[in-house]
């Protein structure tokens, strides 16, 4: 069973981040168990989507960016794609990557306990991480990813389960949905971050590493639903988890751990530490990871992990982030027009994700059912609403 595990691990890390465990624990101490519809629909969204990029990977046997280069026939709308993708994931990873070090800095600064250590902690990630991506091929990386979303899931299920959370309410959030005064934007927020663009192209590129034939797309299905639905489960205990903080204001995850810790001892902020580095330190890897499987459909290059411009692109990703972080600096126009690329790329790459899993010449027999495209289509205009969202929200509109 565990054999048929593997790219789906990988994109269950990434949506996983700082970013999702602050939406979650922002959520949960806000308004309790009233929004776990919105994480649930965000974990459908996402396993449909997903499941349609690793789909055309083990068909195709190319990234999801090569695809739809051979399938765009007009040339300045393939261009047009090609710029906005490549802005997007290359420049708004590269903008990102400080939140992602940034995460696993805070988990890793509660475990070291040392203030002297805390300004060499973002490059002591960084060099890990480089070190990592460096030697490592796919299978030891996705050992790796097994081994780290393992302990993450682990320790802030731990988390959820000595809070003592009400099983009926659980359930009551989960399947009678509500929007308390003030949730909308928590709710936006919550599947923003877990249908993260960039994993489509992580995943096509991936899954093709993994299944040679079409004869995999059984295990492709098996495991991104799986993945994903573990992934789904760990940002619940998260929530879960703050909304029974006994404190009274719950800005970031640790907050929520020192809530805990006089009923529970110190074992809750090492449980949640843990979490966060681990968290921190997947998503760390996998945005390089992604923006440069974009950077090498989009040039073409032939080489995969070992080609040296494939190395060099993740590395100037990850090297954007640990200099940021550690020398704070915030380069906010970078960061809004991440944000606006972002914004764009999104509903874009679900329309043109739609678009190719229907067409017979590329997929085949795999090509979508009704109700694929019936879930298609719904997440695709959400999608749609999301995009304009985030870029009126840069513009000072929203």
């Amino acid at each position: 069973m565990f054999k048929k595990i593997g790219p789906g691990v990988l994109v269950a890390a990434a949506f996983v981040g700082p970013g999702t465990i602050a939406m979650c624990t922002l959520a949960g101490a806000r308004f309790g168990y009233a929004l776990i519809w919105a994480l649930a629909v965000s974990i459908l969204a996402t396993i449909v989507l997903q499941g349609m990029a690793g789909r055309i990977g083990v068909v195709t046997q190319s990234g999801l960016v090569d695809v739809v280069r051979q399938e765009l026939k007009v040339p300045w709308m393939k261009k047009t794609v090609i710029t906005v993708v490549l802005a997007a994931i290359l420049i708004g990873n590269a903008a990102y990557e400080a939140g992602n070090i940034g995460g696993a800095t805070l988990g890793l600064e509660q475990l070291v306990g040392h203030e002297w250590t805390k300004p060499y902690l973002p490059m002591l990630i960084g060099v890990f991480i480089f070190l990592l991506l460096w030697f490592s091929s796919y299978k030891i990386l996705e050992r790796i990813f097994v081994g780290l979303v393992g302990i993450m899931g682990a320790s802030f299920i731990v988390c959820a389960i000595i809070t003592q959370p009400s099983f009926t309410e659980i359930v009551k959030g989960m399947f009678v949905p509500s929007l308390p005064e003030g949730s909308l934007f928590t709710v936006i927020a919550l599947v923003g971050t877990t249908v993260v663009p960039y994993n489509l192209f992580l995943h096509t590129s991936l899954v093709k590493e993994k299944w040679k034939s079409v004869g995999g797309i059984k295990e492709v299905k098996w495991d991104t639903i799986v993945s994903i639905a573990l992934g789904g489960i760990v940002s619940l205990a998260i929530l879960v988890t703050a909304s029974a903080a006994p404190i009274a204001d719950v800005n970031q995850v640790l907050d929520m751990a020192k809530g805990l810790e006089p009923l529970f001892g110190k074992m809750a902020v090492y449980f949640m530490s843990v979490g966060l580095l681990a968290a921190g330190v997947t998503s760390a890897i996998t945005a390089p990871l992604a923006a440069a499987y974009v950077a090498s459909s989009c040039f073409g290059w032939s080489g995969g992990m070992q080609d040296r411009r494939f190395k060099w692109t993740w590395a100037f990703v990850l090297f954007c982030g640990v200099v940021s972080l550690s020398f704070d600096i915030k380069p906010i126009e970078v960061i809004q027009f991440a944000q606006v690329a972002n914004g764009l790329l999104l509903p874009i790459m679900a329309m043109l994700l739609l678009w190719v899993v229907n067409k017979r010449a590329v997929m085949g027999q795999f090509k979508n059912t009704m109700l694929q495209n019936a879930f298609g289509l719904a997440i695709v205009l959400f999608s749609i609403f999301l995009g304009i969202k985030s870029i009126l929200k840069v513009v000072g509109v929203f």
